[in-house]
């Protein structure tokens, strides 16, 4: 067991006290990173980082330096690198890495991510609304989706890994895309027919986002999209299959999600899921998987989506989109 010198190397409890302005508890270190709790408690024992001190009540607390070494990890797990491969590196080395492999920037024509960034941080919700309507207006739902939404998001992550944004500037960018996306798809009109696709995360998938953007994908395609949000138990999502006889039930997992916990998962839904009841998993974590897994089908980026609701209906997938 390590010794602690009074002097230099204070014991846990001694080093919250003395950092209680930047200390966090783990609920508020899963809300600034994406990263769950259970993924925290096992990374703290697989891989000794973090390296949470404890309060009073014995609750994990986690240092402002260690929250942000978590987001940068987990900005690289999601454009798929391996946590165990990243988790040794500095601050530095993963912020230098993140640089390298950021996919080029794009610029809208209307405002480049700069801009976008910049109105973020000057809390000009106006404007941005108003970028986001013109996007919508130019290049229609789908292409507005994967063209341009899709890089600013990943921009706008990039952003906030840095520290160029705070959690809430990065939290209002999300709401106001949420709104400008929930307006246009209710714009389209809700379609009663088939397929029924059943969008949801599972209980310790707390990200939002991704699902509208496909339910986004999918309208327009003239499914009927029941949405459940985030978060759904795993027995729920089967109950509510088949309490809405859906054709699909399509699942969202973040980079960050445990690739262990998601396979199992898969396995056990598509063994309660009716047969005729085709099974999705959408999201960063799931170009991490290298093994196939039988019924399910495997989406490793937004225009897969669109692809196999085509592939399901029997249309040809290469159609240009609406």
């Amino acid at each position: 067991m390590k010794r602690y010198d009074s002097a230099s190397d204070p014991p846990p409890q001694r080093r919250v006290q003395s950092e209680t302005e930047l200390a966090q508890n783990i609920s508020a270190v899963e809300r600034e990173t994406g990263l769950s709790k259970d993924v925290l408690r096992m990374w703290e024992r697989r891989y000794g980082f973090p390296k949470p001190a404890r309060d009073d009540n014995g609750e994990r607390q986690y240092t402002l330096s260690e929250t942000v070494k978590l987001r940068a990890i987990k900005r690289l797990m999601d454009i798929g690198l391996r946590p165990g491969k990243i988790i040794g590196l500095t601050l530095d080395e993963l912020t230098a890495m993140a640089d390298a492999r950021a996919p080029m920037r794009r610029e809208t024509g209307i405002t480049s991510e700069h801009d976008v960034v910049g109105l973020l941080r000057a809390h000009d919700v106006a404007a941005l609304r108003h970028a986001l309507a013109r996007w919508l207006m130019r290049d229609g739902l789908q292409r507005f989706v994967l063209e341009t939404l899709a890089p600013l998001v990943r921009q706008v992550g990039d952003a906030w890994m840095r520290g160029d944004l705070h959690v809430f500037e990065e939290h209002l960018f999300t709401e106001q895309v949420q709104g400008a996306l929930r307006a246009a798809i209710n714009a389209l009109g809700r379609h009663s027919g088939h397929p029924r696709v059943l969008l949801t995360t599972l209980s310790s998938e707390q990200h939002a986002l991704g699902l509208l953007m496909v339910e986004a994908l999918l309208v327009p395609e003239g499914a009927h999209c029941v949405a459940l949000g985030p978060q759904t138990p795993l027995d729920e999502v089967r109950r509510a299959a088949v309490a809405h006889a859906v054709d699909i039930v399509a699942l969202s997992f973040s980079g960050a999600f445990p690739v262990r916990h998601a396979t199992e998962s898969l396995a056990r839904l598509r063994r309660h899921l009716p047969a005729s009841v085709a099974l999705w998993a959408g999201g960063d974590m799931t170009r991490r998987v290298r093994k196939t897994l039988p019924g399910v089908l495997l989406l490793p980026d937004l225009a897969a989506s669109v692809t196999a609701l085509r592939g399901f209906r029997g249309y040809d997938a290469t159609l240009p989109l609406a």
